[in-house]
């Protein structure tokens, strides 16, 4: 039995996902993907790099995943499936480099400045 291992990151997410040749079962955190990520749009956007592959239901799909937030953890989790796919196929590498999967998200929060409010929002200015 083959399986591939792959980590994926977004924002301060981090997932390590393990996939095995199974009947398409997604564990998170060792619960249902479903009741893990409740909001629909998570868990379309986790399940894209299986319908662009057209393996869904083909893969069982275990995650540890920690840090971040509600649209860190699903962001990290996709492109950690995205890698374990290439790892386990590598060619579905082009589709899923076509749909921008592979890609990691570089965006990250900006740092708070000191003598402002927020990273870019100042105290407010009094003249007098």
């Amino acid at each position: 039995m083959k399986e591939a291992i792959a980590t994926g990151r977004r924002k301060t997410s981090v997932a390590q996902v393990r996939l095995y040749p199974g009947t398409g079962k997604i564990t998170v955190n060792d619960r249902p993907f479903e009741e893990y990520f409740p909001i629909e749009f998570h868990r379309i956007q986790i399940i894209k790099p299986l319908e662009v592959t057209n393996t869904l239901g083909k893969f069982d799909v275990v995650v540890k995943t920690n840090g971040g937030g509600i649209s860190g953890q699903p962001g990290a989790v996709q492109l950690g499936i995205a890698r374990a796919l290439v790892e386990y196929e590598e060619s579905f590498k082009p589709t899923l480099k076509e749909f921008g999967l592979l890609t990691r998200d570089p965006r990250m929060v900006e740092r708070k400045k000191y003598g402002q409010k927020k990273a870019r929002k100042r105290f407010q200015f009094s003249k007098r």
